[in-house]
């Protein structure tokens, strides 16, 4: 076994990151924390029960693929690694997936043992403004992880305060605790995103939520087929970091209200 883990958000960063001459073992990360029901307790038999349940509803996967794709990589943290690096971008669906992340290693590990590392795609200029980490290649990968930067404890304290509000769905605390707090340290890309899932939770006079009304508003505008949707979607919000999958579990809200037909 290797010293160094690297823990990447997602199948589409693993292509560049193989690229890159960087030492160490991968570990995906294939949940989708910023949907679905969630529980403080993230280490429990009960937390991950739930998710696997909701995810072959939602998704129709099979059961057996969540034990393979999400549960077995689990179980590279309990590796008795020096070092953990940290790939996730600035969407609300990265760092909440981080918070996760972040959680189970403090729950887990000896967390003066491993020094562990954030390495985030937060400004993309010098890579011609390529937004995901899936559109790097493996020289730009590098890049990336020479300017990682360290978290301290005080900053997985903050993971786990903005976890615990996450997960309790207090949108007042989550509120007040975001404005209240000035300095993010290593971990600046939390607040935006965190105000993106505040943004999400909002219900207009018509009984809809931010996303349902913004999706209702490009199909009008004259987006008929689903493709065209998810490019537009893109186009304005990427701070939710939705894919296909997600931006569905809107669209069929609006189906099932009679206010789309696709």
């Amino acid at each position: 076994m290797n010293s160094i883990l690297h823990i990447l958000n997602g199948d589409a960063a693993l292509d560049g990151f193989e690229q890159t001459g960087l030492e160490g073992d991968v570990m995906v990360w294939r949940e989708v924390f910023s949907e679905g029901p969630l529980r403080e307790d993230i280490l429990s038999a009960a937390f991950w029960n739930a998710r696997r349940d909701w995810i072959g509803r939602t998704f129709n996967a099979p059961e057996d693929d969540y034990q393979h794709k999400v549960l077995n990589e689990l179980e590279k943290l309990n590796g008795p690694y020096t070092e953990i690096n940290l790939w996730f971008e600035f969407d609300l669906h990265c760092q909440v997936n981080l918070l996760g992340v972040l959680e189970m290693l403090t729950l887990k590990t000896d967390m003066s043992a491993p020094a562990i590392y954030l390495v985030c795609l937060a400004d993309c200029v010098q890579f011609g403004n390529k937004k995901g980490l899936g559109e790097l290649n493996g020289r730009q990968f590098e890049e990336l992880y020479d300017a990682r930067e360290r978290l301290n404890e005080w900053e997985l304290g903050l993971a786990a305060d903005a976890w615990k509000l996450y997960v309790g769905n207090d949108k007042a605390g989550l509120e007040k605790w975001l404005n209240e707090n000035t300095f993010w340290g290593g971990m600046p890309l939390l607040k935006p995103a965190l105000m993106a899932h505040l943004k999400r939770l909002q219900i207009n006079g018509d009984g809809l939520s931010y996303l349902e009304q913004k999706l209702l508003d490009i199909y009008n505008a004259g987006a008929g087929t689903k493709a065209a949707i998810y490019a537009a979607f893109w186009q304005t919000e990427a701070i939710f970091g939705m894919g296909d999958w997600e931006i569905d579990l809107y669209l069929d809200k609006l189906k099932a209200k009679g206010l789309i037909s696709l």
